[in-house]
């Protein structure tokens, strides 16, 4: 049970199309960030005119921009928070066809494991349930973060996929400001922050080399950049063709959509706070239509293994000596 949760997978990963497919707007998502950032940056710098690069593209050369390494860089660093940081996600669910009034709801306490999460199941009002069960559950991560502080080959494998995952994502992230034209048309405020409004397109020059990056130019969005940090507040995006995955298993359809924002969790680290995924396919012959809204909650810093498994600890002495109270 531990080797399997240290593989980077949850013990609650699916590996159905839906799944599949839901990574792939993940990374979609991600992927875009870094040239957005980068534009906001290297705009900022070129003119004071904050409606300077509204008709023409501004374009950064990345190889002699300090900027972009600056930002690429920022973003990578963020990326890597998620990994020790707790949090709650609560997705609503709804079916195509389904006759219910209200949505499916799932909730999970969402706690990073070292190569991996683990999601603890919680109540609709983001609870424990059962709470000899919940207490089972926490011990169980316990025992895997225990797991994941020491080092032996086991351990040595679980995180060089870990590395191996995150280097293809950070590969993403380089590769991003060839793959996008992104023009800036506005500003908007967000509570006291303002935030630059960017349309997103596919370069007509750029030449996809790899099966995720083919995705590009079959898709379009609109970006916002928090000014003062140029960090990603708010990215939304939609399938202009069909998208074709593992050798046509599965497949995206035209005017699929997804949106991510996130907000600042601590100074210099911004985490998703809400995602929306409404996306129809088909898995071989079979109609996919999934529509998703999770929000991330109740962020809390715990750190690595070696630091996080003292919080799990502290918990779990409470509830044990909760319940043997008479």
């Amino acid at each position: 049970m531990i080797l399997r949760r240290m593989s980077g997978r949850s013990k609650y990963d699916s590996s159905n199309a839906e799944s599949r497919l839901t990574r792939l707007f993940s990374i979609i998502c991600a992927a875009s960030l870094a040239a957005a950032m980068t534009l906001c940056s290297s705009a900022a710098v070129q003119s004071q005119d904050p409606l300077a690069s509204t008709a023409h593209p501004t374009q950064t050369n990345p190889a002699t921009s300090s900027i972009f390494r600056k930002v690429v860089e920022n973003q990578k660093r963020t990326d890597q928070a998620m990994d020790q940081f707790e949090r709650t996600e609560r997705t609503e669910i709804r079916r195509v066809g389904s006759t219910a009034t209200t949505p499916e709801v799932k909730v999970y306490r969402v706690f990073p494991a070292g190569t991996g999460t683990d999601k603890l199941p919680l109540s609709a009002d983001g609870k424990p349930g059962n709470a000899q069960t919940y207490i089972v559950e926490l011990e169980k991560l316990e025992k895997a973060l225990v797991w994941a502080a020491q080092r032996g080959a086991a351990q040595e494998e679980a995180y060089a996929k870990l590395e191996h995952k995150r280097k293809e994502r950070n590969d993403l992230l380089d590769v991003t400001h060839e793959a996008f034209i992104f023009t800036r048309v506005g500003e908007e405020l967000r509570g006291d922050r303002k935030l630059i409004k960017y349309t997103l397109e596919p370069n007509p020059s750029y030449k996809p080399t790899t099966r995720t990056t083919m995705v590009f130019p079959k898709v379009r969005g609109t970006v916002w950049i928090d000014e003062a940090t140029s960090e990603l507040a708010r990215i939304e995006g939609v399938v202009t063709e069909d998208i074709s995955i593992a050798l046509f298993v599965a497949r995206i359809y035209k005017g699929s959509h997804f949106m991510q924002e996130r907000y600042e969790v601590e100074p210099d680290v911004w985490l998703p706070s809400f995602q929306q995924y409404d996306f129809d396919g088909r898995k071989f012959f079979v109609p996919i239509s999934i529509h998703e809204r999770t929000f991330f909650t109740n962020y809390k810093r715990v750190g690595p293994p070696e630091e996080a498994v003292a919080t799990v600890r502290a918990e779990l002495g409470k509830l044990k000596g909760g319940a043997a109270d008479p």
